[in-house]
């Protein structure tokens, strides 16, 4: 039995604990919590339960160690904010432990030195989820540039939305004060740069980027005439009308992992998206040079009226053209499994010389465009198998998908371009 603990109790935690239990429970293990609320401890504890697993000890964030030393996990999955993943993906590593962590691997290149130069020391393995690369779709386009189908990619453009239920979340919660998150360019876009990087095959050299807050925040609210405003929904009568507000009294997840926890820590999950103290970007533009000389453009906007992405390559022996469209819930409300599931999605392939054509793609079952039972069997089975395309994201991949978010957010601080190589060194 391979042993796991979890540090990181909110929403995305529960997409690995129900995987473990429920479809991997012949071969692993989980042996430990922790957290900085006991509430969201309890809470998993008593859902582990409810899914036919069982009662495991718990630990605050200050006795990570003695969690480690008294359960003796082969494996950490680091699932807590941003900002805080590299202190216990490094931590595991000098304890013996091998990591996995959701995405991004960390927010900023210090952060993200350190992580390196103690893997490098330990040797650990460490993993990040980047469910998307297994999503059908998207390992069908990677197939589809290995084969040469449209020979050697030269420019890529790619236009990802975020639609105003799903990309107003990411401002109502921690992830509104950059230094939680690295803004959405790190903290979202750390999933599109890595496609990039796997689908080319190759990595980020130079970055010049654009970006502000255009929709979001109490200035653009009152530039649109909005009168009344609220810190949170909870309790508010302005809120109620308001179709971006949050009301966790109306879904069990949401009140039960956060608002009955939030007199521990003060976390306050339904923050106005119209209200001060937001710091990140809803309106990004990057331009990104590769290693290999292929250009990318790339968008991206947080208050569209759809959710999903469009990504055309031009080669040198055609032209790719991807439409996907996903249905995405609010963070913690829903079911996990079901986050990013595809409504529609198509591939056309324009060859240079020839008749244009369409891939079948039949809809996927399972969140991130079918990715993430795919990523689930590939970190927990023991019959995985190889995989022809690599799609398994090592902490160099993980490195090189947030240091272009990185690039690009000092290249909108500073207004030039950023070069990569001089970020960070392997």
């Amino acid at each position: 039995m391979k042993k796991y603990a979890i540090v990181g109790l909110g929403g995305r935690a529960r997409f690995f604990y129900e995987a473990l239990i429920q479809d991997y429970a012949e071969t692993t293990e989980i042996v430990g919590l922790c957290d900085i609320n006991l509430t969201r401890m309890h809470v998993t504890n008593k859902r582990m339960v409810e899914l036919g697993g069982k009662k495991v000890p718990t630990y605050k964030h200050n006795a990570f160690d003695q969690m480690i030393k008294e359960t003796q996990p082969d494996c950490i999955i680091v699932t807590t904010v941003d900002r805080t993943h590299h202190h216990y993906i490094i931590r595991a590593m000098e304890l013996g432990c091998d990591v996995i962590t959701e995405k991004p691997m960390t927010v900023d290149e210090d952060k993200c030195q350190d992580i390196i130069n103690v893997q490098k020391k330990t040797g650990k393995s460490l993993r990040v989820s980047f469910n998307y690369r297994y999503a059908p779709l998207n390992s069908k386009i990677r197939e589809l540039i290995m084969n040469d189908t449209i020979g050697k990619v030269n420019a890529i453009h790619f236009e990802w939305l975020l639609n105003t239920r799903h990309g107003a979340d990411y401002f109502r919660r921690w992830h509104r004060d950059k230094r939680n998150s690295g803004g959405l360019l790190v903290h979202k876009s750390t999933h599109h740069f890595d496609l990039v990087n796997f689908w080319l095959h190759s990595q980020p050299d130079t970055v010049f980027a654009f970006g502000d807050l255009m929709f979001y925040g109490r200035e653009n609210a009152e530039n649109r005439g909005v009168e009344h405003f609220y810190y949170r929904a909870h309790d508010s009568e302005y809120a109620k009308n308001d179709p971006f507000a949050l009301h966790m009294k109306d879904s069990s997840n949401l009140k039960e992992l956060y608002l009955d926890a939030e007199q521990e820590d003060g976390y306050l999950r339904d923050q106005s998206v119209f209200g001060d103290g937001i710091s990140i970007e809803d309106t990004m533009s990057v331009l990104v040079r590769y290693k290999n000389k292929a250009l990318l453009t790339y968008s991206l906007t947080a208050y569209s009226p759809w959710e999903g992405y469009r990504v055309n390559f031009t080669g040198d022996k055609g032209r790719l053209e991807v439409t996907s469209i996903e249905d995405v819930y609010v963070n913690g409300q829903g079911d996990a499994s079901k986050e990013g599931v595809l409504k529609g999605m198509s591939i056309t392939v324009y060859p240079q010389f020839g008749e244009a054509y369409t891939l079948e793609m039949p809809i996927q079952l399972g969140g991130h465009g079918g990715g993430d039972p795919a990523l689930l069997k590939d970190l927990f089975s023991e019959k995985a198998g190889e995989d022809p395309l690599k799609r398994a994201a090592t902490h160099e991949d993980g490195a090189m998908s947030i240091l272009t978010g990185i690039a690009a957010n000092k290249s909108i601080a500073s207004g030039m371009p950023i070069k990569v190589n001089q970020l960070i060194q392997f």
